[in-house]
């Protein structure tokens, strides 16, 4: 039976977290960025118990400056870019780069 495209709570917390280390930030700093009332909905999403809503998922885009999908971690096999576009060298390290970060984490 196949299984139909879902997030991946684990793999996504491991990029959020990846995003706030670069940027600096602590789960304070998103709960305030957020106007959450409590900052364990942060430390949730960072240990993949949960995953934050659409609308918080597009906030967080914002502020780290990537895109929802680059937040977003799926269940399925990812195809390398390289297959695809060999001309954008730069895109293709940044996926390279968060995919061994991933693993590390």
């Amino acid at each position: 039976m196949k299984q139909y495209p879902m997030i991946d709570k684990k793999r996504t917390a491991g990029r959020i977290r990846f995003f706030m280390r670069y940027h600096g930030l602590k789960p304070a700093d998103i709960q305030a960025y957020l106007g959450l009332t409590c900052v364990q909905t942060v430390y949730r999403w960072l240990d993949g118990t949960n995953i934050p809503s659409v609308d918080n998922i597009y906030a967080l885009s914002r502020l780290f400056g990537v895109r929802v999908d680059d937040l977003l971690a799926g269940n399925e096999k990812i195809v390398p870019l390289s297959s695809y576009c060999k001309s954008h060298f730069r895109i293709l390290m940044y996926y390279e780069n968060l995919e061994k970060l991933e693993k590390l984490v």
